[in-house]
């Protein structure tokens, strides 16, 4: 077996992308009740805060600049 052999199985991976998505999401969600209307700087880095410890080797893409514009924008604040 090589080196490069070595990953998780399908299964495992989906599962990763999966659990990773909801803690995206919820952290979104949340953010969505009490940050609508406020600084779209301020829901990025409240964002930002509630991921980094999350996830191994985290570096906030563009992904994390859209959810916080559509945070402060209300989009999430009725769910």
């Amino acid at each position: 077996m090589n080196s490069s052999d070595i990953s998780w199985n399908d299964e495992a991976r989906a599962k990763i992308l999966d659990d990773s998505d909801r803690v995206l999401r919820e952290a979104v969600l949340d953010l969505g009740k009490t940050l609508s209307g406020h600084d779209s700087n301020e829901a990025y880095e409240q964002l930002f805060a509630r991921l980094k410890d999350r996830f191994i080797d985290f570096e906030p893409g563009p992904d994390i600049r859209k959810y916080a514009d559509a945070i402060v924008a209300g989009e999430f604040a009725d769910e």
